[in-house]
């Protein structure tokens, strides 16, 4: 292809002409330091390009350098542990090359090449293969078995298979195809922009638990679901993400700083390699990428980084594993959508944002899911999309909120007040949803307790009754309200600060099993039901106030996990005891 040349520069947009044969989302280098940048508009031999890095210095009649193919990642062993930017170069080496701030128009490989990897066939000379079959392994960190796959449209006999050390690069199986031998090596490339195939898709059905109360309890999301956490500055969206990140039972996590501050991705960075995995015991980076475009960096990059990461989730989902993406945030990267927009003077839709704002909202979600895989052995895989949205002003008829609320089947309402209260996570539990209850309700009785859900909808029920009361408390006080009443409000408030409220820096506060959560439930409805017994018997509520066993169930959330049973088996005698005392004393009062 012959180069273009440059006839106007606008920020991040670059307009050349000359580039006959271009096709949309084609990657071209711009400029004599070969800036990398998309093609983004298309109109006779002139294309619009967005570039994603800095384009001062950019003139008119620079050349412009097409290279015939899509944005894409390098998919292989090395991706876990890694921290890329938003256009997969790694950070790290980055650094080694050009110091603490990136040097324009340096191209690095995602993958190293130098890197040899363990590779054990599991196909031989012979076998036929298809798109996603499995041909061998390599230990990629000690949590992680990178299952190598015949990328897609390979399809034949197996002629020849290695075992030994390789690098990305190399050839480690050759397959016979009806169009001649094919090699394959430990790495394949996919388009951003093009979700990775599957053979079919599954429901919702099995919960995926974060360790956080009041999600798993109230508003759980399912493996492969889609969740959004709106809220407005200083509401905890960003260590709420972190807690998901670090605590859902999810193999692999992909964690996309987009557009967020650089002192936040620096804490990720800090915090992560530091994090024990709470199943194996291993730094939590063993099964992590990190994907890093703050808000400094070039905006072009920042809607990139969002596509670059769902790619890398759908290659490990697609070995079968299921993965956790938290994107921080989705607000910055529509931003960045139409900063660009503007720049391509596309007519605007609401607030500034283009017209076709929903539906790449809807796209990017409609990536997440539980799947069977395509290729053998059959083994089914599911990617969890959870996104962060920042509205100005914590407004949530903000258009990006309202575009990503019409697609996913969770909501966590982040609310300023419950954050200025010091209640954390600020998650309302009166208008967050979450429509995934339903299709796991089998699972949780299954396996985890066969009244989990009963108990869950008691408790909303006790938290939606406190809220009405509160109304009348504002007008005529508490003591107006009748014994039950002000029992209701007793109960709601131990709900709440005994069960939602949840320290993120606590080390056993900050996960709790979805066991605990079951036991802690229970105990205070057990407490609540038979405070209700003794209050039709005539005891006060002023006088359960007083009950010593309230505080060791305000404590329970610090008790460790190998201790809790015993621990509330205790606090369910006393809380039998106790109140049998008071309806005792009652009774020889009367």
């Amino acid at each position: 292809m012959k180069e273009g040349r440059i006839i106007r520069v606008s920020g991040p947009l670059v307009v050349a002409e000359g580039m006959e044969g271009v096709r949309m989302y084609d990657v071209v280098y711009v400029g004599e330091e070969r800036l990398m940048g998309e093609v983004i508009e298309l109109r006779g031999d002139r294309a619009s390009i967005q570039v994603y890095e800095e384009t001062g210095g950019l003139g008119v009649g620079d050349p412009v350098f097409p290279t015939g193919s899509p944005l894409s990642v390098e998919l292989g062993p090395g991706l876990m542990e890694s921290i890329f930017d938003g256009i997969q170069r790694p950070l790290d080496v980055l650094r080694e090359k050009a110091g603490d701030f990136i040097t324009r128009g340096l191209h690095l490989p995602g993958l190293s090449r130098e890197k040899k990897w363990g590779f054990v066939p599991v196909k031989k000379p012979g076998d036929e293969v298809k798109p996603g079959d499995i041909i061998g392994k390599v230990q990629e960190t000690v949590l992680i078995e990178h299952r190598i796959m015949v990328p897609p449209g390979i399809e034949g006999e197996v002629v020849d298979i290695k075992e030994g050390e390789f690098t990305v690069e190399d050839t480690v199986a050759v397959v016979r195809t009806k169009d001649g031998e094919k090699g394959i090596k430990l790495m394949q490339r996919w388009p951003v922009r093009i979700p990775r195939p599957y053979r079919e898709k599954l429901p919702p059905e099995i919960p995926m638990y974060t360790g956080q109360r009041v999600i798993d309890t109230f508003f759980p999301v399912s493996k492969g679901g889609t969740a959004c956490i709106p809220g407005p500055f200083g509401s905890g969206k960003t260590v709420t993400q972190h807690q998901l990140a670090k605590w859902s039972d999810a193999d692999i996590i992909v964690y996309i700083g987009c557009g967020e501050r650089g002192n936040e991705m620096t804490d990720v960075l800090i915090e992560f390699p530091e994090l024990k995995d709470p199943k194996s015991g291993q730094p939590l980076m063993k099964r992590t990428v990190l994907i890093a475009n703050t808000s400094n960096m070039p905006v072009a990059a920042r809607e990139a980084s969002v596509y670059t990461g769902i790619t890398i989730a759908e290659y490990y989902r697609d070995m079968g594993y299921t993965v956790a993406l938290m994107a921080d945030s989705t607000s910055r990267w529509a931003e960045a959508m139409r900063e660009i927009s503007g720049r391509l003077e596309e007519m605007p839709g609401e607030e500034g944002y283009p017209a076709y704002l929903a539906a790449r909202v809807a796209s990017f979600y409609e990536r997440a899911g539980r799947v069977k895989c395509l290729g053998s052995p059959e083994r089914e895989g599911a990617l969890t999309v959870v996104g962060a949205v920042s509205p100005p002003g914590g407004d949530l008829s903000d258009p990006v909120v309202q575009a990503t609320l019409r697609v996913v089947k969770v909501f966590w309402s982040l609310e300023a007040r419950l954050a200025y209260a010091r209640h954390f996570p600020a998650i309302n539990w009166l208008t967050s949803y979450s429509l995934y209850t339903g299709n796991i309700k089998e699972w949780v009785k299954k396996n985890v307790s066969p009244d989990f859900m009963d108990l869950s909808s008691d408790a909303m029920k006790l938290l939606e009754e406190e809220a009405e009361l509160e109304e009348i408390v504002r007008l005529v006080g508490v003591d107006a309200l009748s014994q039950r009443d002000q029992l209701i409000l007793l109960a709601a408030r131990m709900i709440r600060e005994d069960f939602l409220h949840q320290n993120a820096f606590h080390e056993v506060d900050t996960y709790t099993s979805i066991k605990k959560q079951y036991l802690m439930l229970r105990t205070i409805l057990k407490f609540y039901e038979t405070a209700k017994r003794a209050i039709e018997r005539g005891v006060t509520v002023k006088e359960l106030y007083g009950l010593p066993v309230l505080e060791r169930i305000g404590r329970m959330k610090y008790v460790p996990e190998d201790r809790i049973e015993k621990e509330i088996e205790e606090i369910e005698r006393e809380i039998d005891l106790q109140l049998k005392e008071k309806m005792e004393g009652v009774h020889e009062r009367v």
